[in-house]
């Protein structure tokens, strides 16, 4: 006897959860359900009701601020459930009606035509460490921040800061001399300075935890292998991982490529064949991380004492990979800015193929494993 297929689209908020089903021999009927409550237990009353019918379930969701705690709540009693790229949803031209009723249904019914894109649902662990260099990079964030407030104030009293580089030891000796002509000033002062003090404390806390779990961690060969490339230190290498999670998934490298928004537009139409800057779509933390690290790439290639050290547990296999990444990469850098390009541009193309080299090291890491 055929089983037939009831398609459910949460439409997922907060507070609240629009409801929509689609069947699968009912091509034209989707039924809007309701509204239920934004926790699980009351998830699990419409689940159960929709269990009395006899009917296989799949549930499909937009990914977006309430995370993967539906996805894993679902799946963990068996049920299906696709989250859905928000980007890649189809849209109707001309729509200007958008409500949580019309979503619902909206998704039941392209779950249904298997129109929907399904994003990559981190594992538990993956997601936590990934949480934690968010958190760094957040904390990098407001440290630069709160640096950027302090040489304002600065400057606009009067003081400027002659020696060679900002935030050396000479310049907090500098700072702490600096005496302003107003004592609510001066407690300005004061306060910006401890505000830029905490900052960089935080960040270095985070680093310390980060340093303190990833040998813990399940992706911590894959952590220690991409290190051997050069660039790539342990907080490119932790947010890396933990922002693509399983590289398995990725069949070829380009797919990593474009998985990470650097692959060049294009639109081309007929004889007309144009193409522009990167995409930037996928993961901007990873995107930006691998760009940094490919500013290493500047210079001639060479095995420096750090790279070496962190090259010494590792298989020849993976040494030789990050030699031919150097002596590439380094060649292609020149070879761009010796047409003219800028040095940001070629910076962007040297981080594509610094991602495929990544891809290299995690495959033999998991072909070794």
């Amino acid at each position: 006897m055929k089983k037939y297929i009831t398609y459910v689209g949460l439409d997922v908020h907060k507070n609240s959860i629009d409801v929509a089903c689609a069947d699968s021999d009912k091509k034209g009927d989707v039924r809007p359900y309701g509204k239920i409550g934004g926790d699980l237990g009351s998830l699990d009353k419409v689940i159960r009701k929709m269990v009395s019918l006899g009917r296989e379930l799949r549930f499909v969701y937009e990914a977006g601020p309430c995370g993967y705690e539906i996805y894993r709540h679902l799946t963990r009693q068996g049920f299906h459930c696709t989250v859905a790229a928000p980007a890649l949803i189809p849209k109707k031209a001309g729509d200007r009606i958008k409500t949580d009723r019309r979503d619902a249904q909206m998704l039941a019914r392209l779950h249904r035509a298997g129109e929907l894109t399904p994003v990559y649902v981190p594992h538990p662990e993956d997601e936590a460490m990934r949480d934690l260099c968010r958190a760094r990079e957040d904390a990098r964030h407001a440290e630069r921040k709160a640096k950027q407030q302090l040489g304002a104030f600065l400057l606009r009293s009067g003081f400027r800061y002659t020696g060679p580089s900002n935030w050396s030891l000479a310049h907090w000796r500098w700072l702490s001399d600096v005496r302003m002509p107003h004592p609510a000033q001066q407690v300005a002062l004061q306060e910006y300075i401890d505000a830029v003090r905490l900052c960089t404390d935080r960040v270095q806390r985070i680093v310390a935890e980060i340093e303190k779990l990833v040998p813990e961690w399940r992706l911590a060969p894959v952590v220690k292998a991409i290190q051997a490339l050069r660039g790539v230190s342990l907080i490119v290498a932790a947010t890396v991982s933990a922002e693509i999670g399983d590289i398995s998934r990725f069949d070829n490298p380009r797919q990593l490529m474009a998985y990470l928004g650097l692959v060049p537009s294009e639109h081309s139409s007929g004889e007309k064949h144009k193409k522009g800057s990167i995409t930037k779509t996928g993961n901007g933390h990873a995107r930006r991380v691998l760009v940094e690290a490919s500013w290493a790439y500047r210079f001639p290639a060479r095995v420096s004492r750090r790279l070496w050290d962190r090259q010494q547990s590792l298989p020849e296999a993976v040494r030789a990979i990050s030699w031919k990444a150097q002596l590439r990469l380094c060649h292609r850098y020149r070879r761009l800015i010796a047409r003219g390009k800028e040095s940001k541009t070629a910076v962007i193309a040297v981080a594509r193929e610094l991602a495929a080299f990544i891809w290299a090291v995690a495959r033999h890491v998991a072909a070794a494993a």
